[in-house]
Order: structure tokens, then sequence, then C-alpha cells
């Protein structure tokens, strides 16, 4: 009995040693990071936690409030789960107002009435485009819809006409990841515009195409030929609700890319256009031109009342849609998300008070509010500031929910590691969990602001390397 209580203590101390020299090491590394010349002029923070208790294993500087990036997700995912539920499904309907005659005349329109879901025909679920065109044309053909007075709505007033938080920049607006929100999203929010380099940095890049076609989008093209292996250095400037995209910026020659993805101006519209398209090929015309509930108020058109619902369109569930959130950090899904918590809340379906039902959320569950500056949902805005020590805790607190295995196979490997990155200028962040190879477990959320040079994430794992 004697030997096994020495033996005992004598593991006990060896455990508390080798946690006293990890935390030792972490330190010597962090210190490291602060004193390198691309953090000269850098605010780095870190805060590691014992997953187990919560308690702090090293933290520096984790009270400073630091632009996020894409590691906000992980908080907005949290959120989200919280106040929906992981089973939680957007629905699309698609109705008709008016009456339809014995002949097969819809006397009035077809609506579709959206409810923010930001899958509606992503090619990443079952009901992508085309899979979703043919329930819709199923469903007014089962009616007995042959001929529409009328025209194709796009209702997309439930999450009013802001489609981008007031942070985000102009650089990031009107390519794909800068995608808005829209009441009625459509194909996340994007389309593809293919395009061709010059043989010589003198030549234009020529627009080969559009996919989809989308000729009420003009493209001015301001394209450079860039030099062989520059790769991709353009960018598209088109505001939401406009009808003219500027194309700037390099295409190099010998870029292995098709082309850009760009952000849909207006997905309401390219939603109801592309079925009122597609009923025209299948022989059922349309009276008027595709239109959306916005353009109607805009117009000071009443907007009809539904007189039947005939297809009802259920989006992935709440855990399906975050593990492409978290794998692919989509921008588009943490904006709808945020806008969506606040409806639930009972609040209106914007991202002020997306972001406000958040924060009295987590600051109910005792995070300090003042350590959550949050501006959007996605991490895009420069202007979010979130302290690493109310992240970490927030990553703590969820363990214990019933929807965490979900949580947490939606985050990303990097570095042997699952954690969330976060990236814009001049910022890199990660933040999520690591168990060691002796089994014990960490929440871990380091974040530098203001950097030099490139390549910065190799130094940030040689910190996070400490805790394996």
């Amino acid at each position: 009995m004697k030997f096994f209580k020495i033996l005992s203590l004598s593991l006990c101390l060896t455990i508390a040693a080798n946690a006293q020299n990890r935390i030792l090491n972490i330190e010597k590394a962090f210190d490291n990071l602060l004193n390198d010349e691309q953090a000269k002029h850098a605010l780095v923070s870190l805060c590691v936690l014992d997953a187990n208790t919560g308690k702090t294993l090293y933290a520096k500087n984790e009270q400073i409030g630091l632009a996020t990036a894409s590691t906000l997700k992980t908080i907005t995912a949290a959120t989200a789960f919280s106040i929906l539920g992981k089973d939680f499904q957007f629905q699309t309907t698609l109705a008709y107002t008016g009456t339809i005659t014995t002949d097969g005349t819809l006397k009035g329109n077809l609506i579709i009435i959206g409810s923010g879901d930001p899958t509606l025909g992503s090619w990443r679920y079952q009901n992508k485009e085309s899979a979703v065109l043919t329930t819709w044309v199923t469903a007014i053909k089962a009616a007995g819809i042959k001929k529409i007075e009328g025209s194709v709505i796009g209702d997309d007033r439930i999450f009013g006409t802001q489609t981008t938080p007031e942070g985000w920049v102009w650089q990031d607006i009107g390519n794909y990841y800068g995608a808005g929100t829209s009441g009625l999203a459509w194909r996340e929010n994007q389309f593809d515009i293919h395009l061709k380099p010059g043989s010589s940095t003198a030549d234009e890049v020529k627009i080969v195409k559009t996919v989809p076609a989308t000729p009420y989008v003009q493209l001015v093209n301001e394209l450079k030929t860039g030099a062989s292996g520059t790769g991709d250095r353009s960018y598209a400037f088109l505001p939401p609700y406009s009808n003219v995209a500027y194309l700037r910026g390099s295409w190099g020659m010998g870029i292995a890319k098709t082309g850009i993805s760009v952000a849909l101006p207006d997905p309401a519209f390219d939603c109801a256009y592309r079925l009122q398209d597609t009923l025209k090929r299948l022989g059922i015309s349309t009276g008027q031109q595709a239109t959306t509930a916005r353009l109607m108020t805009l117009n000071n058109q009443v907007i009809p009342s539904v007189t039947q619902k005939i297809s009802t369109i259920s989006s992935p569930s709440l855990s399906e849609m975050t593990y492409w959130f978290l794998k692919k950090s989509i921008n588009l899904y943490g904006e709808s998300l945020l806008k969506t918590i606040a409806i639930k809340s009972g609040k209106a379906g914007t991202t002020s008070k997306g972001a406000e039902t958040e924060i009295n959320f987590w600051a109910d569950k005792g995070i300090d509010r003042t350590a959550l500056n949050i501006i959007d949902g996605s991490g895009l805005s420069p202007g979010d500031r979130i302290t690493t020590s109310a992240m970490a805790n927030v990553l703590f607190q969820i363990q214990k929910e019933n929807w965490f295995t979900d949580y947490y196979k939606a985050l990303p490997e990097y570095n042997g590691m699952k954690i969330k990155s976060g990236t814009i200028n001049d910022v890199s962040a990660f933040s999520g969990y690591h168990t060691d190879a002796a089994g014990n477990k960490y929440v871990v959320v380091i974040n530098i602001n203001n950097y030099s040079g490139n390549s910065i994430n190799k130094k940030l794992f040689k910190v996070l390397d400490e805790l394996k």
C-alpha cells in the first residue's frame, strides 16, 4: 500500500512538472513571437484554457479586443445552435396570387417567399439550382397553371433591404466572399465570370462568358493581363442592387482557374428571373418581367396577397449548414444566421439586431459584454473587436451542449488541431480545440493584428506546437 501511495504521488508530481514545463514552453514560444520582426508593430493575444475545467493555463493580452476575421464564426455558429437548435431549417414557399381559370391561365402572379435560407440553389446540397427549379415547375403544373398573366415575384422582405453589414469594405463587396444576405438568397448569391488572359502584358483580358448567363448585369472590363505566375489579382466592384460591375486588377498568364466568382447584386431578382426563364422554355409564358417585392415597393406597387401555397422547400438542418459554414468559411451563412437569430428572438431581421441578440445571449452566460464588440456574423468586417479570453470562454462553455458533437465535427483541421482560421488584411487568428498525445484537452485562441509581411501562420503554429 505504501508503495502504491508513493507511486501515485510520484505520478502526480511528474504530471504537474510536465504541465508546468508546458506552460513555460508556451510562454517562451509566445515571447519569441512577440520579438519577431513581423510582430514589431503588431498586437498579439493568446488564451489557453484547460478544456475540462476552464482554468486559464496561459494567457497574454487576452483582454485586448482584436479584429477576429473568420474566427468570429465560432461564436456565430455557437449562438445559432443555442437559439435556433441543431435541427432548425429554413422554409422557402412558392405560391400564387389571384385565380386560375378553367383553361389554366393564372390571373395573378407567382411569388417565391423567402425566409433567409442561404443554401437555396446551392451546389453543396440536394436542393441545388436544377432540383429547386424542377420542384417548382412540377408544383406549377400540378396546380394547373399553363399561362401567367402577371409575373414571377421574389419576396425578399424578411431581411429588409440592407444586404451587407456597415463595417464591410469596398474591396470585398462585389466578390463572392463578400456576397451579402437576401431574404430570398439564391445559389449562395454568386455567379461566375470566365476570363481569358492575353499572350502578353500588353494584351487585354477577355470576358468569355458568365455562368449562368446574366444579361441584366453590364460588365465593365478594366482587367490587365498579368505576368506569368502572378495568378488572380482581380476584384469585382459591384454594389448591391446595381446592374453595373467593374472588373479591376490583373489576371495572370498561364493561370489554371477559368475565372472569378462574383456576388449577385440582387439574388431575389435572379431567383425569380431563373424561374421565369425556365417556364418560358417550357412554354409557360408570363405577361410581365420578373421582379421582387423590394422593386415593387420602390415603384409604389402593391404586393398582392397570396391565394394559395403550392410548394415548400426546406433547407438542410443547421448542423449540415454549420459543417460547410465552418469548414469553408462561407461569410453569407454567418450573416444570414445572425439576422435569423434576431428574428427568432422577436426582433427585426437586421445585422445590428442580430449582433445585439448575440452579445446579450453570451452576457447572460457570464461573459463580459464589453469584450464582445460584434459588427457582423462572419468576421469579414475589420471593425469587429473581441478578446481572446471571451472567445475561449464561449468555446469552453459550449462543450456540454447536446449539439457540440456536430459543432466540433464542423471545425477544420490546421496544424493537427481542430481550429477555425481567420484571415483579413494584416490579421491572422485561430480558435478551437486540441487534445495532446497524453489525452489532455485544451481550448486555444491566438490572434495577431497589424503584422507585417506574409506567411505569419507558421510562426503562430510554433506557439501552438507547445501544446502537442
